[in-house]
């Protein structure tokens, strides 16, 4: 069975994050070219975007935040701007009519810094050596002008240009690494539609680990030379994981896989799309560490590939991510997803009841009990359908919207499909209503 492709992007502002992209037009391409400087952390910029209206514009907004802008061009002509407030709002020489197509350069420079928000600083952050990128929600404009909503995805080609003895780390697959003189440019190409806040790049003095070459799925760590051994004792597992949720998600949506390891300690690990970057202090091994490598690498299912619409529906990319770590746990000889699921429904019912899943607001968009509970949903749903019929399920739920838009109707649509049994109560007890329904088991 097949669940109908969600649209390419919703026509409308993100309820949680109004400010934040420009609904009447949509970008296909990005390309950047970025000369970043670790020791002053300075960085310029040039970013070329190919997009479309879907409306008449006779202005029209970029997201990017405080940085010093050398000129805008429209289609290669001087257009007119103003910046500030992080919306760089720029009105071309001819208004574009709906349907358009049309190209935006932008060349910019400054010190980069993370965006702040409510969770911290997000986006571009220098480190002690280096810098890398966690944009989730809304930091990609940190670095990048961008139409920065989750709905409108876009390809991309990376170059940044950086003092040789750095590696550089981007999104999607190494095109060339050129040296001059003192200075190394990186270029990748990520060939698949991608959220702005998914993007991402590390720069660090890092030693390759291949992980997995052979299989379906390259897989490479990038790490302080230090720290090569313990990353590949570690991570051993992931390419047996990968090959798991291939199995069980369907195939692997993207050309490569890449884990970075900064040398820093960080609060949490960070997906990105085809990267998820990691602190020191998630070395180690035990349980702990080892789910989240499993929920790092579902993202890239769940989140990456398959996109919401907007920040509502965030529990759809958490909670699959979730319920990815009591799956792994079972098939590689742990506890059982069920034996997870009622430690986390104990750990629930000890806490406030106010959190609505299917819509939390954005207060409590990253609080635990939403990773929790949405992993609670999947498991719920594999009691409902049963074994065959919930696998099959999440194959073709990751299959036809590949490289998609979704949102939680979408997958309420499609879960129906699976099963005679009306599934509405279900969604509506552990969706709509704060209270913690009963146990699935």
């Amino acid at each position: 069975m097949k669940s109908k492709p969600a649209p390419a992007a919703a026509g409308a502002p993100d309820p949680y994050f109004p400010n934040s992209g420009d609904h009447r037009y949509r970008v296909h391409r990005y390309e950047l070219a970025l000369d970043y400087r670790p020791g002053p952390n300075r960085l310029a910029g040039s970013a070329r975007l190919s997009a479309v209206a879907d409306a008449a514009l006779a202005e029209f907004a970029l997201d990017l935040a405080e940085f010093r802008i050398g000129r805008v061009l429209v289609d290669g002509r001087a257009a007119r701007y103003t910046h500030r407030g992080g919306k760089l709002r720029i009105r071309p020489a001819k208004a574009l009519a709906p349907g358009a197509a049309f190209t935006v350069e932008v060349h910019y420079a400054g010190n980069p810094r993370p965006v702040r928000s409510p969770w911290g600083g997000l986006g571009w952050e220098e480190l002690t050596e280096g810098a890398l990128v966690a944009s989730q929600p809304v930091g990609a404009p940190s670095w990048f002008p961008c139409n920065d909503r989750p709905a409108d995805k876009a390809t991309y080609q990376i170059a940044v240009t950086t003092a040789s003895p750095f590696t550089v780390v981007a999104s999607g697959r190494l095109l060339t690494r050129t040296t001059k003189a003192s200075s190394t440019t990186w270029v990748y190409e990520q060939s698949a539609p991608t959220p702005t806040y998914l993007v991402t790049v590390s720069v660090g003095h890092y030693r390759p680990v291949p992980l997995a070459v052979r299989p379906a799925v390259p897989q490479t760590g990038y790490v302080p030379e230090r720290l090569a051994a313990a990353f590949a004792r570690d991570f051993a597992r992931q390419p047996e994981m990968a090959a798991y949720f291939g199995e069980v998600f369907g195939p692997y949506p993207f050309g490569e896989y890449a884990v970075v390891v900064a040398d820093e300690e960080l609060d949490v690990p960070v997906e990105a799309q085809g990267v998820a970057t990691f602190g020191t202090n998630h070395l180690g091994g035990g349980w702990e560490r080892e789910r989240l490598i499993a929920h790092e690498l579902a993202h890239q299912w769940f989140g990456n590939s398959v996109t919401i619409a907007d920040w509502r529906h965030i529990w759809l990319n958490e909670g699959f991510a979730k319920y990815a770590e009591w799956l792994w746990s079972e098939h590689a000889g742990g506890p059982g997803a069920a034996v997870h699921a009622a430690a986390a429904h104990r750990l629930l019912a000890g806490l406030p009841q106010d959190l609505r899943l299917g819509d939390p607001g954005r207060k409590l968009m990253f609080d635990d009990r939403l990773y929790q509970r949405g992993g609670l949903v999947v498991h719920a749903l594999r009691r409902a359908l049963g074994e065959d019929a919930f696998f099959a399920m999440l194959r073709d739920w990751t299959g036809a919207n590949r490289h998609g838009v979704v949102a939680t109707a979408d997958l309420r649509a499609h879960a129906a499909r699976y099963t005679a049994v009306p599934l509405g109560p279900l969604f509506e007890a552990w969706l709509e209503r704060p209270e913690l329904p009963p146990a699935a088991d």
